[in-house]
């Protein structure tokens, strides 16, 4: 039987010194946020009783805190052998903080509570939402601000100030007895904490340098002197004494000279002076016009030496062109959580996928009780939803991220009286947000975004004696039209036996007042490519299976790339995913396809790319396609390129230097990374490419690769690249850490930081890839 040693308890004394000492240290981290004194700070600090709601009948009392280090929130549970760290979320685990019923838990649940008392906290991750009541409305409020002003200071922190309070909280976290002093085993329990595996005789090594006093213990100075060994960037101070004098002062001029010849930035001269004012910390470096080394340090830090062009963050493209030729961020059944048989669905995944810049979302409408329509997978057993509050959501929330038009694609199941409720919701809730007539007269092409701004779009399917939505309707109220149930094609037994059992109908009877919500985007079955002399009408749309629109790429891609310039298509997962897994995009992006639509809840590579794609211009949702993509003369073809007005090819040169605090995989305080890095270029087939570093054993703090690749780029316009960090495991599948997915063309050059994002496309608050790059074009 094994013995466990007793703590011993510690004196009152002892007690007040450690409360006193934590307080301390609360008010330093407070200080950090820039939140001295916020009285919204001390309530957090002070903790409540808040109610957390689960269900009708599950609404239990519970203690929050914030930690001292204000940045994780300790829970209390009842749960018998609860482990400590899961009674603790981190701040920076919450994408939202929302004030009153504005979840669905608090819809069902908390309809009794005044709004004032409620508010939820929405995870980045897949996490259940936590919906909480406070005992008063101060405590709400304390609550709210106080989440919102965290969040807020902590986003805006540069990258030293995240790195400092991140390892001041380790080595707290390391100091077992408190004692504010670090003993050899609390270090060497400390770099295991930030990833790093020392041996014994180097830990010593760091621990002797430090320790001037010679107490066996590090303390103050010593600390801080450990500190600054471990944040070196020896890497970074190399080429700083390349552009420095001997004093350790960058010149104005020789910051020109390095943002001109090695970042090939074109306005160096205009922006050498403003990097300096903005990023030196040195008031006598400011006042002399220089940088030091630790300003330096911050630049490359900032957004200005993110790898991301930053001016491709705000809305920078031509808008005015007409919307078929743009590429349009679009999610498959927005409404399902998780799998496509048996999840949950949620209005919570439509404001998820609008946040994230999703521009067309999906209904799938069936009857439902008491006369109102409701949302699910037919034929499946995943929840049901009230296509009501879908249409809320959407409202709320389609244009938080984006101005421009959102696009909802019906697919409509319903009988026609449940159909005159769907039109009714849509006119009363959405009011002006609903597009019900063509834009400024506009009958020959679609309008552009830029005019379709703040509007919501129906896709569906048009009376056959409407055919021209344009032109007005006429008084037919019901018929027969089309079905188009991509429910039905799922591969899954339980759903081919009902869709047998219901004896599947090719027809729908369709009500007028649901058609007339349709103007630009009228549902049609694919016929086949349009003959010249009988083009089919701009606004009507096909929807293509994965394996169809593929086939299609593959055997008529310059005709797909001419049916694409004047129509939408909207592409779906084939129905063998009912795990919700994702399809490439890129081949379709390639022949112009839009509207290609991914299951926004499933992470993985495809997501990745999708979400890459779609940070450029000002993560708008839309893409501008290229040029060859829109010109009625196009030959260009993504199978077959010959020569043509591709744009120029490119030679890619990159150097994957070192990483910066990479996350641990295996939350085990002995388990330490073994990283290795992937870049894969994702384009036309020629282009498609990936090669990888070698692995750096037991470091995932500061890895050092310093490795060259070259990369030939046939056609830069359609190419994106993807860096993927992952731990390499010599017998089972290598774990993913982080990845960043950016468009070729948004390729800054020079030395760059890549800010890593986890597995949901969130960034980790300070992992980073440091990296050179240089782009050459091909002779």
């Amino acid at each position: 039987m094994q013995c466990i040693r007793r703590q011993p308890k510690r004196t009152a004394s002892q007690e007040n010194m450690l409360l006193e000492q934590s307080r301390r240290v609360a008010a330093l981290n407070g200080i950090r946020l820039g939140l001295k004194d916020d009285k919204d700070l001390k309530f957090l600090l002070r903790g409540s009783q808040l109610l957390k709601v689960k269900s009708s009948s599950w609404r239990k009392e519970r203690f929050y805190k914030l930690q001292e280090d204000c940045k994780t929130i300790w829970q209390e549970s009842k749960k018998v052998l609860r482990s400590p760290e899961s009674q603790i979320f981190s701040i920076e685990d919450i994408r939202d903080v929302r004030s009153g019923h504005k979840t669905e838990g608090m819809e069902k649940y908390a309809k009794d509570v005044p709004e004032y008392r409620c508010f939820s906290i929405i995870f980045k991750d897949q996490r259940k939402n936590l919906d909480l009541i406070a005992s008063s409305e101060d405590d709400a409020n304390h609550w709210i601000a106080g989440l919102g002003k965290i969040i807020a200071h902590s986003n805006s922190m540069n990258q030293k100030q995240k790195l400092q309070h991140w390892i001041h909280t380790c080595l707290r976290k390391a100091d077992k007895n408190k004692d504010n002093k670090m003993s050899l085993k609390e270090l060497k329990d400390f770099l295991k904490e930030v990833n790093i595996e020392v041996d014994d005789y180097h830990a010593k090594k760091i621990f002797q340098h430090c320790d001037k006093s010679k107490t066996e213990a590090l303390e103050d100075d010593e600390i801080e002197e450990f500190y600054k060994i471990l944040t070196e960037r020896k890497e970074i101070d190399s080429i700083f004494q390349m552009y420095s004098d001997p004093e350790g002062f960058m010149s104005c001029q020789n910051l020109v000279r390095f943002l001109y010849e090695v970042q090939q930035e074109e306005d160096a001269v205009v922006a050498a002076p403003a990097l300096i004012q903005r990023y030196e910390p040195n008031e006598r470096a400011k006042r002399g016009n220089a940088m030091t080394k630790d300003g330096f340090l911050m630049y490359l830090l900032s957004d200005e030496g993110n790898i991301f062009n930053p001016s491709h963050r705000k809305v920078y493209q031509d808008m005015t062109q007409p919307l078929s030729h743009y590429l349009v961020s679009s999610s498959h059944n927005t409404y399902l959580m998780e799998d496509q048989i048996t999840g949950p669905s949620s209005t919570e995944a439509y404001i998820r996928a609008l946040t994230k810049g999703c521009r067309c979302v999906e209904l799938d409408c069936w009857d439902g009780p008491n006369s109102e329509p409701v949302i699910y997978h037919g034929y499946t057993l995943t929840s049901k939803i009230l296509f009501s509050d879908v249409i809320k959501a959407i409202k709320n929330y389609a244009f938080k991220t984006s101005p421009y038009p959102v696009i909802i694609s019906l697919e409509n199941h319903c009988s026609v009286d449940q159909q005159k409720v769907m039109a009714q919701h849509m006119t009363t809730i959405l009011q002006d947000m609903l597009l019900v007539a063509p834009v400024d007269g506009n009958k020959s092409q679609f309008p552009s975004p830029e005019q379709l701004k703040g509007k919501i779009l129906v896709k569906g399917k048009k009376l056959s004696r409407q055919e021209d939505p344009i032109n007005g309707n006429n008084n037919l109220e019901a018929e027969d039209v089309s079905d188009e149930d991509e429910a039905a094609e799922i591969e899954d037994e339980s759903v081919k036996t009902k869709v047998e059992q219901k004896g599947k109908s090719d027809t729908l009877k369709l009500a007028k007042e649901l058609s007339d919500t349709v103007v630009y985007c009228k549902s049609v079955h694919f016929e086949g490519f349009d003959d010249p002399h009988h083009p089919r009408a701009f606004y009507e749309m096909s929807s293509f299976s994965e394996s169809k629109a593929l086939k299609l790429a593959q055997e008529s891609g310059t005709s797909f790339i001419h049916h694409n310039i004047r129509h939408l298509s909207r592409i779906y997962p084939a129905g063998w995913r009912t795990d919700s897994s994702n399809y490439s995009p890129v081949d379709l992006w390639n022949v112009g396809c839009q509207i290609v639509a991914l299951n926004f809840q499933t992470a993985g590579t495809e997501m990745d790319v999708y979400q890459g794609r779609f940070q450029d211009n000002g993560f708008s949702g839309y893409v501008l396609k290229p040029e060859f993509l829109r010109d009625e003369q196009t030959k260009f073809n993504p199978k077959s390129i010959t020569e043509g007005t591709w744009g120029t090819k490119k030679k890619l040169l990159l150097k994957i230097i070192s990483g910066q605090q990479l996350p641990k995989v295996n939350k085990s305080k002995n388990s330490i990374v073994d990283p290795k890095v992937t870049i894969e270029i994702h384009g036309v087939q020629q282009d498609n490419n990936k090669k990888q570093t070698k692995v750096i054993e037991n470091n995932g703090f500061n890895p050092n690769w310093n490795e060259e690749f070259t990369f030939d780029i046939e056609i830069p316009a359609l190419a994106l690249v993807r860096f993927v960090v992952e731990d390499f495991d010599m017998s089972t599948k290598n774990d993913f850490i982080g990845q960043y997915t950016l468009p070729f063309t948004s390729l800054k050059q020079g030395y760059r930081h890549i800010h890593l994002l986890t597995k949901n496309g969130d960034p980790y608050s300070s992992s980073t890839l440091f990296v050179y790059i240089n782009i050459q074009d091909c002779d």
